[in-house]
């Protein structure tokens, strides 16, 4: 009963037809998405530290964007008067509805949470929860560091922009601003697979995880003969974004390639006829895209460079991990699943063979890593995203109507 519609890069067009939900593009200048990231911005592909990507990433493709989303928003609010936002948690025009049109909004946490916490390092660092006061004294100092040196110059950038709208940011770190300035916080995920932290905000609920199911009815459903003839079967991916195949694949594919496993690999559309090839031996399937609801289930170890959503999947799916990846924030996904022993985290983009092969190796001889996925699988299987979505959206916009029905009184 709702009238739900989307703003968006034009990229997501097709699925929002195929969903029949009306759709305002981006305007020209900002139909970029982070996988567009190499092409719109080329000086991008020369920064090679996981901090320095970061930072661009931040103010390029965040921070600076979030005015600008603003001033498409109040053009759609004066033909669509929307009582709700909903967005994800990295978009920053979020807060300018919430501050200035004064419009409840939900943020979805699609990647770990971030929040900053008095109990862990500072988000993007990819580190482990300290042990012992050494271990919290050097986070301490860290967090101090991030945000006054190493992302002083976006945090302030963020401020900056607030105060030109006129909104208090109370100096706020730029990763807490979005968390704060939202009704609630819907968080992907359980708190299984989330570190400990004394000190949450009161606005973060975990929904369970948003994976993709597939339509109810389908008829082009993914499937090859050889997944019933091998004992192991190895799914590899590098996801949409990142493009250099020898990174991940072709050391997977040099590590595996006689090792007598059906290896699967997803390459998102890059170099997929070179790597087909190249790599023709019978155990050996190259695709563009396959959807990981018909191959997951048959998989007995699934190697990613740790996209969010694959993670939360393959957890779902009961299958083990070896992870490789640090830009993008993956490096905060792949150090949880090392954390909660829900696969190897091989802590870098570009794995050798050697170490490829023997993380697979360990994943599949030893048991702790499916009983750890198994934990958390039955987790899982505690939340209705869909439901919990619903109650709250109901929540804030029942809160809504009513503020609107006093505000007429009023006057």
């Amino acid at each position: 009963g709702y009238d739900v519609r989307w703003y968006a890069a034009t990229k997501y067009e097709y699925k929002l037809n195929e969903l029949k939900i009306p759709m305002f593009r981006f305007r020209k200048e900002l139909d970029v998405t982070i996988s567009d990231a190499e092409t719109a911005f080329p000086e991008r592909a020369k920064i090679k530290s996981a901090l320095g990507r970061l930072r661009f990433d931040l103010e390029e493709f965040f921070i600076k964007r979030g005015p600008i989303y603003f001033e498409d928003i109040q053009k759609i609010y004066k033909t669509f008067p929307f009582d709700l936002f909903v967005s994800d948690i990295a978009f920053t025009g979020s807060i300018f509805v919430k501050q200035i049109l004064k419009i409840p909004v939900i943020a979805i946490g699609v990647l770990p949470l971030i929040e900053t916490s008095k109990d862990l390092a500072p988000s993007g660092l990819g580190l482990e929860p300290p042990t012992g006061w050494i271990g919290r004294l050097h986070y301490y100092i860290l967090r101090m560091a991030v945000k006054n040196i190493l992302l002083r110059r976006p945090n302030r950038l963020s401020h900056r922009l607030l105060e030109e709208k006129g909104i208090n940011h109370q100096n706020t770190f730029l990763f807490d601003l979005i968390i704060q300035k939202s009704d609630y916080v819907l968080q992907s995920g359980a708190p299984g697979f989330e570190y400990k932290r004394s000190d949450m905000s009161n606005n973060i609920k975990f929904i369970g995880p948003l994976v993709y199911h597939g339509p109810a009815k389908r008829t082009d459903s993914w499937f090859d003969e050889r997944l019933l003839n091998y004992e192991m079967i190895i799914l590899i991916t590098q996801g949409t974004i990142e493009k250099d195949p020898d990174k991940l694949l072709i050391p997977t594919l040099e590590a595996l390639k006689d090792t007598g496993f059906l290896i699967i690999v997803t390459t998102g559309g890059s170099l997929t006829n070179e790597l087909k090839s190249r790599y023709n031996q019978p155990n050996i399937i190259v695709e563009d895209y396959i959807d990981f609801n018909d191959v997951m289930p048959y998989a007995d170890v699934y190697i990613t460079n740790g996209g969010y959503g694959g993670v939360m999947m393959s957890i779902e799916n009961r299958l083990p991990m070896v992870v490789a990846g640090v830009h993008e924030g993956k490096n905060e996904i792949c150090t949880r699943v090392g954390y909660f022993k829900c696969g190897v985290d091989l802590k870098t983009e570009t794995p050798d063979v050697k170490r490829i092969r023997s993380a697979v190796f360990e994943v599949l001889g030893n048991p702790v890593y499916k009983q750890n996925i198994d934990l958390l699988r039955n987790e899982f299987k505690c939340y209705n995203p869909a439901e919990l979505f619903e109650n709250y959206v109901t929540e804030l916009t029942a809160q809504a109507s009513e503020e609107k029905l006093n505000t007429r009184h009023a006057a």
